[in-house]
């Protein structure tokens, strides 16, 4: 996969011709989604996305990037963002707060939950978005309860917990060890439910449950 990286902006870049488009007029957007009312070629020449393909690139490779440029790319890339697809929500609500764009991050987090219970996308009609709420799950425990499997290698836990919220619980199978994780607002709980001791990276320091 290639990700071109723009020296002079500091950011990746979605593709090759991303800085080349006409900007999109978002101030004017008054009907979506986009494909329903726009002829393709319109959109497809101009700098708008569907869903935030680089910022889940963010998230799916976490441990190639470090935090300024995460910051910088979810920046730019945030408000040309228009979430017409479900599935964007959540990896923009992952990197939002890991990146500490709290309010964003939970602004997403809440358009992953309520993608069919309150019919969002005006077409829960048409079947329920099971990817967007798979997001939810992604949302709460690898964006609020920070969790990053790095290519097979230690997982590793640096919460992002909301202030707003007491803590959360979640369970992992790491190499056939059942663990739970708790969550507070003072710190992180690991427990061994089952198997062999494993090891696990917590705040940057590795621990054996």
């Amino acid at each position: 996969m290639n990700l071109p990286y723009d020296d002079e902006l500091g950011i990746h870049l979605q593709d090759d011709e991303v800085m080349r488009r006409e900007p999109w007029d978002f101030k004017h957007m008054t009907q979506r989604p986009l494909l329903l009312h726009y002829h393709p070629m319109v959109i497809y020449r101009r700098r708008v996305l569907k869903q935030t393909d680089t910022v889940l690139a963010l998230y799916l490779l976490s441990d190639q990037f470090d935090a300024q440029v995460k910051r910088r790319d979810f920046d730019f890339y945030d408000p040309l963002t228009t979430g017409d697809s479900s599935l964007s929500a959540a990896a923009q609500c992952i990197i939002a707060a890991e990146v500490r764009r709290d309010e964003d991050a939970m602004r997403y987090f809440y358009e992953s939950l309520y993608a069919d219970v309150a019919n969002l996308h005006s077409n829960t009609s048409d079947g329920v978005h099971l990817a967007s709420a798979g997001g939810v799950w992604m949302s709460i425990v690898g964006g609020f309860g920070g969790l990053r499997d790095s290519g097979g290698r230690t997982p590793s836990i640096s919460p992002r917990l909301p202030r707003s919220w007491s803590g959360l619980t979640y369970r992992l199978n790491v190499h056939g060890s059942l663990i739970k994780v708790t969550v507070r607002q003072d710190g992180v709980s690991l427990s061994r439910l089952s198997g062999n001791p494993v090891e696990l990276s917590v705040e940057g320091r590795v621990r054996t449950v």
